[in-house]
C-alpha cells in the first residue's frame, strides 16, 4: 500500500496538474470537493464529495480517515486545517496575497501601496485595515494554530485553462468580435504577480518532496518572470496573429469596466525563499504560457455573457469604448500641438562625458 494524498478542490486550473503528480509520486489519491465542476480524472482515483467551506459537511466526508499528505487548496483554511489536525501527516494549504497590508487598499500605507518586492515577512493586514485583507491575515494564522508544521503558499493571479475569472479572455473576445483596440491605464505598464497553473502546481509539489524544508513556512509564489499588461497583450495578440493598439487612460473608475487588469498599483512577491530553500524554477516561461492560454480560450471561447464573462466584471461595451478611443486621440493629438522651445546648442547630448582628449579639470562634454 502506498502513501496517501488528499487533494482539496482538483478540479481548477491547478489541480489536475497537482493530481497526476502526486500519482506520479506513487500516492494513492483522494480528492475532496463538492462535485459541482467534476473533472475526467483517472479511474483511480478517489472521489469524495464534501464542503470544505463548513467544519460539520467536511468532517462528515473524511470521518474515521487519515492521509500522508493533505494539499487544500479550496475552500476555507480555517476549516480544512482544523478538520485535518490529526488526521493528516503534511498539510499544505493555498491562500492568496491578499492578507498583506495595504494590498486591497493602497491607502493603508505610506508611501501608497506595498514597497516592492513584497517578502513574506511583510507586514499583514491588522485590525482597521480592509476587511478582506484581515480575513486572509486570520485564516493563516488560524492555519498556522491549528497544525504549526503546515505550508502555505501564497498564490497570486494563477492564470490558465478553467480560470474562473480569465483575465486572457478580455483580449480574446475582442480578437474574435474584430477589435484591434483595447483600452488600458496608465499605458499599460502596471505589473501584478501571476504564475501560470502548471508553474503554481509544481511550486506546491516542491514541498511535497522536500516536507523537512517546507514545514511550517510560508511561500510567495509567482512566474520567474513578471509582464507589464502591455507586454501581456503583446504576447496575446501575437499568439492570435494580430496586432492591437494599446489605448491608454487614466485611473478613472467609471472606466474600469473595459480593461483586462483594473487595479491601478503594481503588487510583486519576492520569491526569493521558494527559489533558494525549494529550488523553484518554472516549468513553463511566462510567454509560452500566457500563448498557451490565449489561445485555449481561442478555441475554448466562454458563453457571452455568461457566468464566468459577468466573474470578469468586463461589459464588452465596444460603443463606450469608441468613445474612450476618440477621447484618446484627440488628446494625442492635442498634446502633439504643444511646441516646446528648442535645446540649447550646449546642451550635452549625453549625460557623461566622453573626451576626445585628456584634460586638465572637468572632463569636456559629451556631443
Amino acid at each position: 500500500m502506498g502513501a496517501t494524498a488528499l487533494v482539496i478542490g482538483g478540479s481548477g486550473p491547478t489541480g489536475p496538474f497537482i493530481v497526476e503528480e502526486l500519482r506520479a509520486r506513487g500516492f494513492r489519491v483522494s480528492v475532496l470537493n463538492r462535485g459541482v465542476h467534476p473533472y475526467p480524472f483517472p479511474d483511480d482515483v478517489e472521489r469524495i464529495v464534501g464542503d470544505p467551506h463548513f467544519a460539520e459537511q467536511m468532517q462528515a466526508a473524511v470521518e474515521g480517515r487519515t492521509f500522508d499528505v493533505t494539499v487544500a487548496t479550496y475552500g476555507r483554511l480555517r476549516v480544512t486545517s482544523q478538520v485535518m489536525a490529526g488526521q493528516t501527516g503534511h498539510f499544505i494549504g493555498v491562500g492568496g496575497c491578499v492578507g498583506y497590508r495595504g494590498f486591497v487598499d493602497p491607502r493603508e500605507n505610506f508611501p501608497t501601496g506595498l514597497m516592492l518586492p513584497v517578502r513574506e515577512d511583510a507586514q499583514m493586514a491588522e485590525a482597521g485595515d480592509h476587511e478582506f485583507e484581515q480575513q486572509v491575515a486570520r485564516a493563516e494564522a488560524s492555519l498556522f494554530n491549528a497544525i504549526p508544521g503546515a505550508t502555505l503558499f501564497r498564490y497570486p493571479y494563477v492564470y490558465g485553462p478553467r480560470q474562473v475569472t480569465p483575465r486572457e479572455w478580455s483580449l480574446v473576445r475582442r480578437v474574435l468580435d474584430g477589435r484591434r483596440s483595447i483600452v488600458v491605464m496608465h499605458g499599460g505598464m502596471t505589473i501584478f504577480s501571476h504564475i501560470y497553473s502548471e508553474n503554481a502546481a509544481h511550486a506546491l509539489l516542491l514541498a511535497v518532496d522536500r516536507p523537512e524544508v517546507a514545514a511550517g513556512k510560508a511561500y510567495n509564489c509567482a512566474d520567474d518572470q513578471q509582464v507589464e499588461q502591455r507586454q501581456l497583450i503583446e504576447i496575446g495578440a501575437r499568439a492570435l496573429g494580430v496586432e492591437m493598439e494599446l489605448i491608454s487612460i487614466p485611473q478613472v473608475e467609471q472606466a474600469q469596466r473595459a480593461l483586462i487588469q483594473p487595479v491601478p498599483y503594481h503588487f510583486m512577491g519576492d520569491v526569493t525563499a521558494i527559489r533558494t530553500e525549494l529550488g523553484y524554477r518554472d516549468i513553463v516561461s511566462a510567454p509560452e504560457a500566457i500563448a498557451r492560454t490565449v489561445l485555449w480560450y481561442r478555441d475554448n471561447p466562454l458563453e457571452y455573457g455568461g457566468e464566468y464573462e459577468q466573474r470578469r466584471k468586463d461589459v464588452f461595451d465596444y460603443e463606450a469604448e469608441d468613445k474612450l478611443i476618440a477621447i484618446y486621440r484627440d488628446y494625442v493629438a492635442a498634446v502633439e500641438a504643444v511646441e516646446f522651445r528648442p535645446l540649447h546648442e550646449n546642451y550635452a547630448h549625453h549625460p557623461y562625458a566622453h573626451p576626445k582628449q585628456h584634460r586638465q579639470g572637468r572632463d569636456e562634454r559629451g556631443r
